[in-house]
């Protein structure tokens, strides 16, 4: 079937919840015989997280402070074909990953640290506020607490109290809740529908007290104490015998049995599909993991795909990523038959015939997790997301253990097994320090010596900078990721970022790595602060650092449930326009060359005299040039086209494209981008809309730009840099702190050259 096919029009389809978007037919037909034996609805959303040791085979201490030899990549072993999906090195990979999670649940033995905490949480919490909940924890149990404890403190907390805490009474769909109040109990639970007797159904079940006194409860035979005001959150089936004090309580409520009918799900390309009934509870394919969305719809991808559900009023949903509509329709399957659903998302835009890619700079595979990524999964997912281009990088959570690792060695340099001419996928690395950030490589040759510093009782060191260097070295491409995570406005000072200094990887060595050449871009649509991050990228570019705008979403394939970050990989993207034929190499030298912009949706071109993203006009002093912005989809609410001084012109967005055209005379040096944004939409897989473009630079009698509010913005990054590195950062050796402040030193003469004298 064509994308744009329109089947047996009699039939109605609609984009519901996307206003705009044309609807595209479809066709709902019955097919009689009997459903096989059942797939499980969506019930196995959570995974045991249980309080055991650590894994043993989690590096005790932390690397060696002089590097080893880079890996070697895995020579084949004469049992991998040519495009095979799961080497020998990576299956083994898998297989230990799989050990993991049954032996430590979600945190795989990983830990400890902040990360490894909040993932025990992550399933329960999507729409809720970890961390209001858990700072206030923190303020009322370590109340002399200072600022810049919190992040260590939060890592201790009782996580289970800080669930009950941030849900604030509200019952989730995979969490019952048994209230042990002072005058008895109460059991509470989102009612799910079992296609059987219930007795392969599991959940999870938060133990509540609010008494003064300690309370047992006793679960299939397993003792549980409960604290006074205590919460702990526990394993449950349908048929569990649960004992409060020894009295016996019923799980009334907990599931109901429907009728058993099937679906088939066509669309002729692969799709996201969406399958949800009237109570918001999803069914999927059977082995099909059960992934929720920012907005808690659940997902998965393929195409020609059968999955039983409930005879009752459902919808289905076909989706393939922002260049594509949403197809969509509401059904009552025929019990004990198959219902053949033909949905296809009709094409918005079609930006790789002008030779504009898309892609995703970081994507994880595995990070622990409730699952195990699979390259199979990754693979339908950048797919049925029509991704051209995924960089899943390899690395490590809170200890030494790099997950992928095995995968990047075996892949790197080479294009993964699924890729074609308009899909490329490569392994990529994110190298990380807490205290100074995380970046992302994409496009190396080889495989670094290190991946992280700062972990397991590592000191922060070598500086970032020596794995810029290193990476670069592989021809990879480099830029800091999710940088920014608080509101950061125009004229707020640097200390508004540098000052927390909290272990929370904002890119506190971006500004040193950006003037000296070892960063390429910025990753300024992530799931964290945009609105800070591009703050802070128009200062950089401002004080003459050349970045290009890119996105890196930070999906984790191996997450059900976190956030923005069980969202499929290329919510947002980066485009970036393409010389030839698409490759990594091509790719990644776009990026390099800033012909760029990074969206969560919207598409926007930029224009100066017929320039674009990444160029740069030899202009005289007086000279006019005419600036033309064009943004296309209803996200976007307004438009802006700035330069270094500000916003230069601005206009609401009252429908599905604007146009803004402006002039300037040109006296000094300077830069034009263009921005877009918009509030929450339901297209937009985040808390709002926000697309920018990458500069074109304005240079004047040969000179760049390099303003000076900017230059002295950045010169004061370093001078409170050079104070927390000396006071927080973990070395141990006065060499060590000077390698810091020489590199920061010799930023810092980049920087006052660019003053001329000012």
């Amino acid at each position: 079937m064509r994308e744009d096919a329109v089947v047996d029009p009699q039939e109605t389809t609609t984009d519901q919840d996307v206003p705009g978007v044309p609807a595209t037919n479809g066709r709902v037909v019955d097919a009689p015989g009997e459903p096989d034996e059942p797939n499980s609805p969506d019930e196995p959303d959570v995974p045991d997280m249980p309080d055991g040791p650590g894994d043993p085979h989690v590096p005790d201490g932390p690397d060696v402070p002089d590097a080893p030899a880079p890996d070697e990549p895995d020579e084949p072993d004469g049992s991998d074909e040519p495009g095979e999906m799961t080497p020998a090195a990576v299956a083994r990979m898998l297989e230990e990953y799989r050990a993991l999670v049954a032996e430590h649940g979600i945190t795989w033995g990983d830990g400890p640290g902040v990360y490894v905490s909040q993932m025990r949480t992550d399933p329960f919490l999507m729409g809720y506020d970890f961390w209001g909940a858990a700072f206030a924890l923190v303020a009322r149990e370590y109340p002399d607490a200072l600022p810049d404890e919190y992040g260590r403190l939060v890592a201790e907390l009782d996580m289970d109290v800080v669930v009950r805490d941030a849900l604030a009474g509200d019952v989730p769909d995979n969490l019952a809740v048994l209230r042990l109040t002072p005058g008895g109990v109460e059991f509470a639970a989102r009612t799910q529908a079992v296609l059987d007797d219930g007795t392969s159904f599991r959940t999870r079940m938060l133990l509540d007290s609010s008494r003064e006194d300690e309370v047992v409860v006793t679960v299939d035979g397993t003792p549980y104490p409960i604290a006074p005001g205590g919460a702990r959150v526990v394993d449950v089936t349908a048929t569990s015998e649960v004992r409060v004090a020894g009295d016996a309580v019923e799980l009334t409520g907990l599931v109901r049995r429907a009728t058993r009918a099937r679906l088939r799900l066509r669309a002729g390309m692969p799709c996201r599909w969406s399958v949800w009934g009237e109570d918001g509870q999803g069914w999927y394919p059977d082995g099909a993991p059960h992934k929720r969305d920012y907005h808690l719809l659940p997902y998965f991808h393929g195409d020609d795909l059968v999955l039983d559900v409930p005879a009752e009023p459902l919808t289905v949903r076909a989706a393939r990523g922002m260049e594509y509509g949403v197809a969509e329709t509401s059904i009552i399957p025929e019990a004990g038959a198959e219902t053949l659903v033909e949905l296809c998302p009709r094409r918005l835009r079609d930006p790789a015939a002008r030779g504009w890619y898309g892609g995703d700079m970081h994507v994880h595979m595995n990070w622990a997790g409730d699952i195990v990524g699979t390259p199979e999964l990754a693979a339908a997912m950048q797919h049925g997301e029509d991704l051209h281009v995924l960089n899943l990088v390899a690395g490590n959570v809170a200890t030494g253990r790099v997950y992928d690792k095995a995968a990047l060695e075996h892949w790197a340099g080479r294009d993964l097994p699924w890729s074609d001419a308009t899909h490329i996928a490569r392994m990529g690395v994110e190298y990380r320090n807490d205290l100074l950030g995380h970046f992302y490589a994409f496009g190396a040759d080889g495989v670094p010596a290190r991946f992280h510093s700062g972990f397991a009782g590592d000191e922060d060191w070598p500086p970032n900078a020596e794995a810029c260097r290193e990476l670069r070295g592989m021809g990879a491409v480099i830029g800091y990721s999710h940088p920014y995570h608080v509101p950061l406005s125009a004229d707020a000072p640097p200390s508004e970022v540098v000052g927390v200094l909290m272990r929370d990887c904002a890119a506190r060595e971006n500004v040193v790595d950006a003037a000296l050449g070892l960063v390429d871009a910025l990753d300024v649509v992530n799931h964290s602060s945009i609105e800070a991050t591009a703050t802070v990228y128009r200062h950089l570019i401002g004080a003459g650092n050349r970045l290009a705008v890119t996105a890196g979403t930070d999906a984790m394939v191996s997450f059900t449930r976190r956030g923005n970050q069980s969202n499929p990989p290329g919510w947002g993207r980066v485009y970036a326009k393409v010389d030839g034929p698409l490759t990594a190499a091509s790719f990644a030298e776009a990026i390099r060359r800033g012909r760029t912009f990074a969206t969560t949706g919207p598409w926007l071109e930029l224009s100066v005299n017929g320039r674009g993203p990444g160029d740069a006009l030899d202009l005289l002093p007086g000279d006019r040039v005419t600036i033309t912005a064009k943004v296309v989809g209803e996200e976007a609410e307004r438009l802006e086209i700035r330069t270094a001084g500000g916003v230069l012109a601005c206009a609401e967005v009252p429908g599905e494209e604007t146009v803004l055209e402006t002039e300037l005379v040109v006296g000094e040096p300077t830069y034009v981008v263009a921005v877009a944004t918009g509030g929450p939409h339901p297209r937009v897989l985040r808390d709002g809309t926000h697309v920018h473009t990458s500069p074109v630079y304005l240079d004047v009698g040969g000179r760049h730009v390099a303003r000076e509010e900017d230059v002295r913005w950045c010169l004061e990054w370093l001078d409170l840099l050079a104070v927390a590195i000396p006071a927080y950062a973990r070395l141990t050796s006065p060499e060590h702190l000077a390698d810091y402040l020489g590199l920061i030193e010799r930023a810092r003469a980049v920087y006052r050259s660019r003053l001329g004298g000012r």
